[in-house]
């Protein structure tokens, strides 16, 4: 099904949507993203579905032809002070106020969110499959990410965040068992299973 390019009728309605809220290391990532109303591209979709060689594709092509776009990082110590769900939503109202113009409308990828100044907003579930500026948001916030990732990976190569990003991966949890944390880890995070005892 094609993905439409926006809800509103608005001329300036911004998409946003985040990456890595689920990982146990690395900072949780935004974007917000404004389309030309003539904007197509038939492989844009939800990050998720996509491969990164076809994100990384996508990247400069957004980036190109988007009348406005921005990426907005919160960290761990951060993620670890006002919780996950508020980190997300920061980065998301960060990633908008950076926009060189202002957004008329804002859909929001999920189903939370808070009022940004006084622009009219929407969340939308799974919105980053039904509408053209958020999956353009979500490829943004994702490959931002991943490039963030892989260059702390080599500050710290034994958990291999290059490969899992941060995610709760089998080979991530193992590296915490024999390592421990760093400076990245997010401390308010469950890092290991309850069998293991990790002295944060």
């Amino acid at each position: 099904m094609a993905l439409k390019i926006q809800l509103s009728s608005f001329d300036l309605e911004c998409g946003t949507d985040e990456a890595g809220r689920g990982c146990l290391a690395g900072p949780v990532t935004a974007s917000a993203v404004i389309l030309p109303s003539t904007f197509q591209n038939s492989i844009l979709n939800d990050s998720k579905q996509l491969s990164e060689k076809k994100r990384v594709l996508l990247k400069p092509l957004i980036e190109s032809e988007a009348i406005s776009f921005a990426v907005h990082h919160v960290f761990e110590n951060e993620i670890d002070s006002i919780n996950i769900l508020n980190a997300s939503i920061k980065a998301m109202h960060g990633s908008i106020s950076q926009l060189n113009v202002i957004p008329n409308y804002i859909i929001v990828d999920g189903n939370r969110f808070k009022p940004y100044k006084s622009v009219p907003y929407k969340t939308i579930v799974k919105g980053d499959s039904k509408y053209l500026n958020i999956a353009a948001a979500s490829i943004l916030a994702k490959t931002y990410r991943d490039a963030y990732m892989e260059k702390i990976h080599e500050e710290f190569p034994m958990y291999n965040w290059k490969k899992n990003k941060g995610y709760p991966t089998k080979e991530h949890r193992a590296a915490i068992e024999k390592y421990g944390v760093t400076k990245y880890h997010r401390k308010s995070f469950r890092l290991l299973p309850e069998q293991y005892r990790l002295d944060l």
